[in-house]
């Protein structure tokens, strides 16, 4: 498998959702959207989990996810519409590139659309499992802006995560890691960790659970951490179908509610 998640109190990662709320229509369409960030952005992701795995696209193969995610908190919903493309361009490694469209939604106010913030990333896998004992890969992502006036921020930013990953018999399979984001106009710095448990219940059927935390990414805006559930079934070796739900466990509700993400994975 390979990666590639609002209320009144501005927090957790505008940057992530894609929703720059410094130039949204009203001033108070800020701080719903920077909490509701943290946990929209499927960049983070090792389909459909938020947390991401170290193994790349096969050498010459593609994989590419039309997706579409969101969150609900006290303050509305927010979400990103779009496709998330990866390519194996050599032997561990992979590129990847994600061009979402975003919306916003706040409890008695506006709904705002457009696109998003374009990702582009590599992942590099440098240890593998049968030498080692785990796989490991680096997977940098830059986040550039989209332009648009109303969803994405208009600066750069840059996120340094490495994953890991441990395989066992009858399966069972286990992965994760963090990295911390930098830059992003409107926020600080912050980091992020998980962890997934999967298991191939079926030849066809996987299912899984995560633990996601992220720090607060604005100065006096809460952290977040979630539970999440999410299944993935294989209908032929080019169509798969992915889905996911989590909610937080900390600032609840400032922060996720309820967490959904769902694609159509083609791999070929």
């Amino acid at each position: 498998m390979a990666g590639d998640g609002y209320d009144g109190t501005p927090a957790a990662r505008c940057r992530d959702g894609k929703h720059d709320r410094t130039r949204c229509l009203m001033a108070r369409v800020w701080p719903i959207a920077a909490m509701f960030a943290a946990l929209v952005r499927p960049a983070l992701a090792g389909p459909p989990y938020i947390s991401d795995d170290p193994e790349p696209t096969d050498t010459t193969h593609f994989e590419i996810y039309s997706f579409n995610l969101g969150t609900v908190a006290r303050g509305g919903t927010t979400g990103m519409t779009g496709v998330d493309f990866n390519y194996g361009a050599a032997p561990d490694l992979q590129l990847t590139a994600m061009l979402p469209a975003g919306f916003n939604s706040s409890v008695g106010g506006s709904t705002s659309f457009g696109m998003s913030d374009i990702e582009l990333a590599a992942k590099y896998r440098f240890l593998h499992q049968d030498t080692f004992g785990l796989d490991v890969s680096i997977f940098p992502r830059v986040f550039l802006p989209s332009g648009s006036n109303v969803i994405g921020f208009n600066s750069p930013a840059v996120l340094l995560p490495i994953w890991v990953q441990k395989d066992w018999g009858g399966g069972w399979s286990s992965f994760g890691g963090g990295g911390c984001e930098m830059g992003g106009l409107g926020s600080e710095d912050f980091c992020l960790a998980g962890a997934v448990l999967t298991y191939q219940i079926l030849p066809k059927l996987q299912i899984g659970a995560e633990f996601y935390h992220q720090t607060a990414d604005k100065i006096g805006t809460p952290a977040t951490s979630s539970l999440g559930v999410g299944v993935r079934y294989d209908l032929n070796d080019t169509y798969h179908l992915l889905g996911y739900v989590n909610r937080g466990i900390e600032n609840t509700n400032e922060t996720n509610q309820i967490s959904w993400y769902a694609s159509i994975l083609f791999t070929f």
